[in-house]
Parts: C-alpha cells; structure tokens; sequence
C-alpha cells in the first residue's frame, strides 16, 4: 500500500509541478495570479488530443504521438501567450492585483467557451501514447511506463527552467526584471519582451502539461477548473514565485491527494485544502517564500 500511494503521488505531482512551475513563473516575473491557466492547460490537452488522433488515423509510428503532444503544447503558447499578453495584460500592468485577478478571470471564462466552440461537449480520447510506453517493474509494484515518463518529463522542465534563469543572458535578465524593472529598464532591457516572453513561457508549461496528461484522462468541458484549484494550491504552499516551492508544494498535494484516495476516498479534495490550512497556520507566505514576491 505505501509503495502504491507513493508512486500514484508522484505521478500526479509530475503533471501538475510542470503546470504550476508555469503558475509561478508568470507571478515571479509579471506579479499576475493567471486564473486563465488552467484554461490554456485545457486548450493544451484538447489540441494534444486531436493531434494524436489524427496521427493514429494516418498509422504514423509512435513516436509522432509524443512530437504531436510537443508541437500541440508549442502552438497553443506561441498563439495565446502573446495574443493575451500584448493585447490585455499589458494595458493593466501596474494596476490593482484584485483588477488583474478578474481579468484574467474573465479569461477563463472566454477560454473555456472558445472550447466547447471549437472541440464541442463531448469528450476526447487520446490514449495511445500511454499504452505504446506498456509497463515497468519497481521493486514490488508494476507502474505505467507512462508515468515514469511524466516524472522524467518534470525533472527536465524544473532543472531547465532554472538553468535558464540562473546560468544564462537571458535568465539574468528576467531576473533583473524581477527586482527592479525601471532600473532594468534604463539599463536597456526590454522590459516589456521580457513580460511577454515569461508570459509564453508560462503558457506553454501549462499547455505541455495538458497535452501530456491528455492521455491519461477524458478531455472534456470543466477540466480546467480542478486543475487550477490544485495549481493554486501547490503555489500557495510552495510560496509565490518560488521553483523549489512549486516542486515540494506537488510533492505534499500529489501525497495527500493519493494517501486519502486509498486511505479515506471521501475526503480526496479536501484532503488537499486541510494540507493548505496546515502550512498557511504556520507559513502564511508558504513554504519558500521571501518577504517580496519573485523568483528564487
């Protein structure tokens, strides 16, 4: 039993660290709670799912079914990132936090009727590139190839995107940014591609988790509002705008989440919210959080 839970924690902590890395990544640098996340987490599972369809359709190897879930996350960031950041973030830059918590709520609420304008109600199937990676043993336990997969693909986004902010031009930009955006500014950073480019990147963490937990679950109406509910819920334990918080908040939520599902199914959701409570009596800025908000 406590293998079993252990592996189902850390699957579930893989998808949803890569979503809510995204998560905090846009607070650390932009200083925007995005409630629209998690609808570009669906957009990303709903565009996964009908490149994989079609690529099973055209009897292409499998290997296209894990580049059909890349290129779908790819697209999905590379459209909506700077769309929604030029065009409306930017203009309320600065602003209230409680007046760009609601505009990205309105976001959500569009996002998640563009949905079921394109895609419709019913739901998408996509499980093909779960039952191509077949099974693997780990000590007593068989596990889904699939899964150790999801785990690998976590570490990869954690070390990269902090490899790419602490030892590159560009992540030290970003950090400047952070810090202090007018003395960046009059250094000769540009400011606002550095908004827009966090930003993209932001949406394709949370579209490439989409697309890599499409297989795994019925892509239909309503799934971006439980993802958002946790991704909110690692973040806030982890601290804002912290990496390694993000990293252990998926941790204690992928735990919790799976001890009481086979411990004590009833309370699986609030199992989630206790855990929050707990560290929030204790951390009110969470886990790994400083004084000021950023990225660390």
């Amino acid at each position: 039993m406590i293998y079993t839970i252990l592996t189902d924690a850390v699957t579930y902590a893989s998808w949803l660290f890569v979503v809510s890395l995204g998560l905090t990544l846009v607070f650390g640098v932009l200083k925007v709670l995005n409630i629209a996340h998690g609808s570009v987490y669906a957009l990303g599972a709903y565009a996964a799912a009908t490149l994989v369809t079609y690529a099973v359709s055209w009897k292409l190897p499998g290997g296209f079914y894990l580049l059909a879930m890349l290129l779908a996350a790819a697209l999905v960031a590379a459209v909506v990132g700077p769309l929604l950041e030029r065009t409306l973030l930017a203009r309320f830059q600065g602003r209230d936090e409680v007046l760009l918590l609601l505009v990205t709520y309105a976001l959500f609420l569009i996002l998640e009727d563009v949905t079921k304008l394109v895609w419709g109600v019913n739901p998408l199937f996509a499980a093909e590139p779960m039952q191509m990676f077949g099974n693997v043993s780990i000590g007593p336990i068989r596990m889904a190839g699939y899964d150790l997969m999801l785990f690998c693909l976590a570490i990869v986004c954690g070390c990269s995107t902090w490899l790419v902010l602490h030892r590159s031009t560009i992540g030290k930009m970003v950090l400047a940014v952070i810090h202090n955006p007018e003395i960046s500014a009059s250094m000769g950073v540009n400011v606002r591609r550095v908004y827009t480019g966090a930003f993209t990147a932001g949406m394709f963490l949370a579209a490439l988790g989409g697309a890599f937990t499409a297989p795994l679950v019925s892509v239909q109406p309503g799934l971006s509002v439980s993802v958002i509910v946790v991704s909110f819920a690692v973040v806030i334990i982890g601290g804002l705008g912290s990496i390694q918080g993000a990293a252990i908040g998926a941790l204690i939520v992928g735990l919790a989440r799976a001890a009481s599902v086979h411990l004590m199914p009833a309370v699986e959701l609030f199992s989630v919210y206790a855990v929050m409570a707990g560290v929030l009596i204790f951390r009110p800025e969470g886990l790994f959080q400083s004084v000021k908000a950023r990225l660390i």
